[in-house]
């Protein structure tokens, strides 16, 4: 039977399989989610034995399980190593979603649901596809899977994982599929990462919230203070000010420039789609070049003070911000950190005290094109999709794909099947159900092509 005609029909058992997942709310976030965490768990279990792996077990970690699963087919033959996560990121705000999140729904040819694309989706196109090359006849390696259940919490405990079992994960490529192509029309390989260091800064003043009458004028504001600190951090040109933050940036090539010049986009509809009048960035660069080969700072979240109803008026004892910075390959991201710290010490007033506190990062990713496992998945997504893929990198962060290099010292293949129309993370995530059926056919592909 053909690759085509076997998804076509067992879709709706595809399907099915799949809502269940997505019924499950395994959000890691959470600690009244762990037993939610550990359903998940057993149930991808399940789906992996009944997809055709020999062996599928719960492996604990210091965190959440991870579920292991091997096809051996031959000894002797490569192995394929396929990395994926059940977790999914909290639903808030919940009254902003047309259909409950953990109610799978098909509506207008989408499957809406939290996890319907991040990961459960893509996840399950992996494990879909390689039943499909099973049963098909186009299996020709050995198989191996990973799922684990903390990365949306920064994968804290995969790395350990890893380490320990090192001989068991043994293999010649990585398979993911965690993230995005360009559009629709637009198929293409994830190509390399951007790398990650996030921070909580805590700045005090007072010993104790003042009054603004009594005080104001005579006492440093902390959120005025922080406010300033943070601002100064980018400059007029879109530079980042801390010191040394570039020295190991490298420059994009005229040939990588050029390719990523030729990429369709539409700034106009970028613009739209997320409702803002003008861009804006590092002088120098385009828009493509600055949202996925530059590094960036950004602001996640701030607060201090009164933020209730009505009004209290207090000079705050304390303010905070959580901060990030998107890496790019061969900037490291605990020396990053350590540079952060630095700077923000130096050029904070002696009216406030300063901490910061790193909560996780990890290091940018860059696969090359002539690997034969990219190759292969390049034919293959030309296949399902009908045109060949470009190959970019993107902006996002996946910390342990790095980690999975310096472990197990094999490169990735980052073959995402996500849209940015998906929405995940924010409320109203889906995934088209066309693009399910081609992602089930570009790993199958994939497999009968490898030669490794």
């Amino acid at each position: 039977m053909s690759t085509k005609s076997f998804i076509s029909e067992n879709k709706a058992r595809f399907i099915e399989e799949w809502a269940e997942l997505l019924r499950i709310p395994s959000v890691s976030a959470k600690s009244e989610h762990k037993p939610d965490i550990l359903a998940c768990a057993h149930k991808w279990m399940e789906r992996l034995l009944s997809s055709g792996a020999d062996w599928a077990e719960i492996m604990q970690t210091d965190g959440n399980p991870v579920v292991y699963a091997e096809r051996i087919i031959d000894g002797q033959a490569p192995t394929v190593l396929v990395y994926g996560h059940y977790d999914v990121m909290p639903p808030e705000p919940l009254d902003l979603w047309i259909s409950p999140p953990f109610e799978p729904t098909i509506r207008n040819g989408r499957m809406w649901a939290r996890g319907a694309d991040d990961d459960k989706g893509q996840a399950m196109i992996q494990v879909k596809g390689f039943e499909t090359a099973l049963l098909t006849g186009s299996l020709r390696c050995n198989v191996k899977f990973i799922m684990e259940g903390e990365e949306e919490i920064a994968s804290p405990s995969l790395e350990a994982f890893c380490q320990k079992h090192k001989e068991k994960l043994k293999a010649d490529v990585i398979l993911v599929s965690d993230t995005t192509m360009l559009s629709a029309d637009v198929p293409s390989l994830t190509t390399g990462l951007r790398g990650l260091a996030y921070w909580e800064v805590e700045l005090t003043g007072p010993n104790r919230d003042l009054h603004s009458g009594h005080f104001g004028g005579a006492v440093d504001n902390p959120i005025n203070v922080l406010c300033r600190l943070m601002a100064g951090m980018i400059d007029r040109r879109g530079r980042i000010t801390i010191p040394g933050f570039y020295d190991d940036v490298e420059e994009l090539s005229p040939a990588e420039r050029n390719m990523i010049a030729s990429v369709p986009f539409d700034e106009a509809a970028y613009r739209k789609a997320i409702n803002v009048d003008e861009l804006c960035g590092e002088e120098g660069y385009s828009t493509l070049e600055r949202n996925s080969c530059r590094p960036t700072f950004d602001i996640c979240g701030i607060w201090g003070g009164y933020t209730g109803e009505g009004a209290k008026t207090v000079i705050p004892s304390k303010a905070f911000a959580k901060v990030s910075c998107r890496l790019v390959p061969n900037q490291d991201h605990l020396r990053i950190a350590s540079l952060f710290a630095e700077h923000l010490q130096s050029i904070a007033p002696r009216t406030v005290k300063i901490g910061v506190r790193s909560l996780h990062g990890g290091q940018g990713y860059v696969c090359p094109v002539s690997h034969p496992a990219y190759q292969a998945a390049e034919q293959a997504m030309g296949i399902a999709f009908g045109k060949k893929p470009l190959g970019l990198r993107r902006g996002g962060s996946i910390p342990i794909i790095s980690a999975f290099e310096q472990i197990l010292g094999v490169k990735t293949i980052l073959m995402g099947f996500g849209l940015e129309q998906n929405a995940i993370h924010s409320p109203n995530e889906s995934f088209p159900i066309d693009f399910f059926e081609k992602g089930i056919e570009t790993v199958a592909e994939f497999y009968r092509l490898l030669q490794l």
